[in-house]
């Protein structure tokens, strides 16, 4: 069970996400049969903390994501954002929550082509009271500089790299100073030289500025980098050990 932080981790520090008892399963398409992915999760993760989900495909490391990050609902079992209960929120509530608290990455960047760099970063401010007030324009110009993409701010996703969409990636799930990162193999489509790159970043960006990341990955190498390590088996999860991090994926 993971719901007690880690003894290095003071306890009057808030978490970020926590996951209490969540089970859930889904139904075989056009069948009966009801197939359990998740078994009485429990999870904490501190407020500027940086935890690793790892595990073989298939196991439920991004439906676990996506209960967090409210995409989807647990059968049973309560999850809280930023210590506020989740349960009960109607969509619209949900929606906004994720909006000012949890940020996104994905393996695919899933950027908008027709829209410049800059454009794309601000997307996820639309939706938020004072977004066109300049602060949210100011601080995408400052986070584009510091992955040192501010002079493609004008440019669109087909003229970039694969590496500079997914820092672009990274900035858009920064521009609302969410609480919490939630970052599904960022990497996974990357060579490693870029992946290295791109985990150096997201990791300066992460303790830089105190938001917590929850990254789900199959490298060890990369799972080791984190504060703590999570393995994902038979729907149950564990902690990886410095020992056994060699196993992590």
């Amino acid at each position: 069970m993971h719901g007690v932080l880690p003894a290095r981790i003071k306890e009057v520090i808030m978490a970020a996400i926590e996951l209490k008892h969540v089970v859930k399963s889904y139904r075989e398409p056009g069948g009966e049969v009801v197939v359990p992915v998740l078994k009485d999760i429990q999870l904490t993760v501190a407020e500027g903390e940086s935890v690793a989900i790892t595990g073989p495909s298939g196991c439920g490391k991004s439906t676990l994501l996506n209960l967090a990050g409210t995409l989807d609902q647990p059968d049973s079992g309560e999850v809280w954002v930023d210590g506020a209960a989740v349960q009960g929120c109607g969509a619209a509530e949900l929606a906004r929550l994720r909006g000012e608290k949890i940020g996104f990455i994905f393996q695919l960047h899933h950027l908008m082509p027709q829209c410049t760099v800059l454009e794309n970063v601000l997307l996820p401010t639309l939706a938020l009271k004072g977004a066109g007030d300049g602060a949210a324009r100011a601080r995408a110009e400052e986070l584009l500089e510091r992955v040192g993409l501010k002079d493609r701010r004008g440019w669109r996703p087909a003229q970039l790299s694969g590496g500079e969409r997914q820092r672009v990636a990274v900035v858009r799930a920064l521009i609302n100073q969410p609480k919490v990162i939630l970052a599904d193999e960022p990497t996974g489509a990357l060579d490693e030289d870029h992946a290295a790159a791109l985990t150096d970043l997201l990791l300066e960006l992460q303790r830089g500025l105190k938001v917590s990341l929850v990254l789900v990955t199959h490298h060890p190498a990369q799972a080791r980098r984190m504060d703590r390590v999570l393995r994902m088996h038979e729907g149950s999860l564990r902690e990886v050990t410095s020992d056994a991090g060699g196993s992590a994926a």
